[in-house]
């Protein structure tokens, strides 16, 4: 990170502590994502000091690392978050490319604004992405105003995912209950098992996941714009 992104980060981050001056204040706010899941299970970089080669015949075969199978197969899927509810999972069609095209027409238009509208009720809200293309192209901010939607301009957050309470938060929670205990044969299977575990993701943990949104704000202004995503490990 350069210090010229540095200072347009600090800046930019200053602006939505003086929108958002308050926890209160991030009540309609929806925070949104994608991310994509695989059917092998991801490699737990943490215990990897476990395995050696010469070695494996010694350690409990439990705690034995399973290498992710290459080009494995996997699903898209895309949320979001805020205080007054979650959406259902919106997966992306297998193959599809993320353009603003798509992004705004299945993403946006067929789900998360659906579920978004209807869990707000007749609460006004905000809507956050991130730095994507298909976030962040002229065709999406058009589609935007067209629907008469509040949103956090796109620049908000270039680069910047540490920022995000869906990424910084909820899918390493998602990701931690879908894979446990489980090996799945086929997308289907992971479909299944990533709706049932959202739908068991409690509000109470995403509220507390919103709820550090304007303390990693204060910690990228206390940091002068650099990355903070080691001070809230």
């Amino acid at each position: 990170m350069n210090d010229d992104f540095k200072v347009k980060r600090l800046r930019r981050f200053q602006e939505l502590l003086r929108r958002f001056p308050s926890e209160r204040s991030v009540h309609n706010v929806w925070f949104t994502d994608e991310k994509t899941f695989t059917v092998a299970s991801p490699v737990n970089s943490k215990r990897q000091s476990l395995f050696r080669a010469d070695k494996k015949s010694r350690v409990d075969p439990r705690r034995l690392i399973r290498e992710r199978q290459h080009f494995s197969k996997s699903i898209m899927v895309s949320v979001g978050v805020s205080k007054m509810g979650k959406t259902r999972l919106a997966f992306v069609k297998p193959g599809a490319k993320i353009n603003s095209e798509y992004y705004c027409k299945n993403l946006l238009g067929r789900n998360l604004l659906p579920d978004i509208r209807h869990k707000s009720g007749r609460h006004n809200f905000i809507l956050q992405q991130d730095g994507a293309p298909s976030h962040t192209a002229a065709n999406t901010v058009a589609f935007l105003k067209k629907e008469n939607l509040q949103f956090i301009e796109p620049e908000a957050s270039p680069n910047s995912p540490d920022l995000n309470p869906v990424y910084y938060a909820v899918w390493g929670a998602l990701q931690q209950r879908v894979y446990l205990r489980r090996q799945f044969a086929s997308v289907d299977e992971l479909k299944t098992a990533l709706t049932l575990e959202w739908g068991r993701l409690s509000q109470r943990f995403i509220d507390k996941s919103i709820d550090e949104w304007r303390q990693r704000l204060q910690a990228v202004v206390r940091n002068t714009g650099a990355h903070i995503e080691h001070l809230f490990k």
